[in-house]
């Protein structure tokens, strides 16, 4: 092992133009799929927000007791799925109105809005089939006259999701596969200039796994640098649209990470398949 790190630290000195034009190659390849995880990580982040919001409104028959509304209210609390139930009454809901629609105030005489119970949801449970299961339970109470919950809104909220969800997948397999063969074109002219090279040590007895090993550990570091340098340009980027045009969120430590982690083992697979198939033409 102390040998293979020893040839991969002399192929970088052997070709330093060649391994930084390497290293920048992977960079911007890994930048690209950096740049389309911070989309990713910004619409999901965004979509969470909005998810945020999403809660059931069961606006009350008239002439329902209070009774009967806090056994209702008391039941949907006690379900798993419910964070909390809030009791609107008639004079708070025209209080909300007038407050939010300011620009209507006058319109809003008297009480005819009717007294409701807002339903909302515990985080992770807000998905579509759990809201619309849950709308059916509240719909059952004979206190309830009407439910809404944004039926449309929430509809598209989450084809929103499963759409950048896996567009995120495909895109981000395809900008991999990418990198992959970025890398191992890259290894494959160190191969090439090393050909004979690696045709005396192969004379003088040496396993392929010993000729192998000094490329494997060079793909390795370039996929580390690249990945490293990769995050660093990522990270300007989102310094630079968060300065100028709307606040982005960037990668939590452990994402970043393994960002870093996936360009190493991005490189490392690049050298395996490229150093496979080449040593075999040497």
């Amino acid at each position: 092992m102390r040998l293979a790190l020893r040839e991969a630290l002399i192929a970088f000195r052997r070709a330093p133009l060649l391994s930084v034009l390497s290293v920048t190659t992977i960079a911007f390849s890994l930048f690209a799929l950096g740049l389309f995880g911070l989309v990713a990580v910004n619409i999901r982040g965004a979509l969470e927000r909005v998810e945020q919001r999403v809660e059931i409104r069961a606006f009350l028959a008239d002439g329902a007791s209070m009774d009967s509304v806090s056994a209702a209210i008391k039941a949907l609390g006690a379900l798993p799925e419910v964070a909390r139930v809030d009791y609107v009454s008639k004079e708070q809901a025209l209080e909300r109105a007038r407050r939010e629609l300011g620009e209507f105030r006058d319109v809003f005489e008297g009480e005819f809005l009717p007294a409701s119970m807002e339903v909302r949801l515990r985080p992770g449970l807000r998905d579509e089939a759990q809201v619309k299961a849950l709308v059916a339970r509240v719909r059952a109470y004979p206190v309830v006259d009407d439910v809404r919950y944004g039926e449309e809104w929430v509809d598209k909220l989450y084809r929103v999701r499963d759409i950048a969800a896996a567009t995120g997948l495909v895109l981000g397999v395809a900008f991999a596969i990418v990198s992959v063969i970025i890398i191992g074109s890259t290894i494959r002219m160190a191969v090439l200039a090393r050909g004979r090279e690696i045709a005396i040590m192969r004379l003088v007895g040496a396993t392929d796994r010993f000729v192998r090993a000094p490329f494997l550990i060079e793909g390795f570091a370039k996929g580390v640098l690249g990945g490293a340098l990769a995050l660093v340009l990522t990270w300007v980027a989102s310094q630079v649209v968060s300065r100028y045009l709307l606040e982005t969120q960037f990668f939590d430590p452990s994402l970043a990470a393994l960002g870093v982690l996936g360009g190493a083992v991005i490189g490392l697979l690049g050298s395996a398949l490229s150093v496979g198939r080449h040593l075999r033409k040497v």
